[in-house]
């Protein structure tokens, strides 16, 4: 699944679920346009292979849990920090996000980048080597799914088109309940 397209698809549907917890609909659409965007970085490894050949390879480091965690970790302050900065106090970054920014920015980066991790998974290794999730703890692949083809143009767009019905959906399941899950105004 190295198209981009894809990538941003499964963050999508990754960050979906944010509709159901986010206490308004303007911030939860605002949480997952800034970021899905991340869906797409663990392939930063295509070009940082071409910089450094014998250390980096594609699937390689930046393709594992250990390098999305230390990714998030820098990447999901400074997303809170962003939206904080830029939006807080509008109506599109209400004020309990703004007292929970860097948390979202957090949950936004790290779920979309392991969707890619998850993308990935689910890919048939055509063109790439295999994914090694669990690198340093488990030596080599942990999952043969293999049921979407690298260069599938179908799983790409399909991926996307996904991405967005998952988010349509729980939009509409929002809209329907009124309030998002745990909130004192839920009916």
């Amino acid at each position: 699944m190295t198209e981009t397209l894809g990538h941003l698809g499964m963050a999508l549907i990754f960050l979906a679920p944010a509709w159901l917890f986010i206490d308004e609909k303007r911030t939860a659409a605002l949480f997952i346009a800034a970021g899905f965007w991340f869906g797409p970085v663990p392939d930063v490894d295509t070009y940082l292979s071409e910089w450094f050949p014998n250390e980096i390879h594609h699937h390689g480091i930046v393709h594992t849990l250990l390098a999305v965690v230390v990714m998030t970790a820098v990447l999901g302050p400074i997303l809170g920090w962003l939206l904080k900065r830029v939006f807080g106090g509008t109506s599109w970054f209400s004020k309990k996000a703004s007292q929970r920014a860097t948390w979202m920015g957090v949950i936004a980066v790290g779920a979309a980048l392991t969707s890619h991790l998850f993308a990935d998974i689910l890919s048939a290794p055509d063109i790439s080597t295999r994914i090694e999730p669990l690198w340093p703890v488990v030596q080599g692949p942990i999952a043969y799914v293999d049921v979407l083809y690298y260069d599938s143009i179908w799983a790409t767009v399909g991926l996307f088109v996904l991405g967005l019905l998952a988010n349509a959906v729980f939009f509409a399941w929002r809209t329907q309940r009124g309030a998002p899950m745990g909130s004192a105004t839920q009916g």
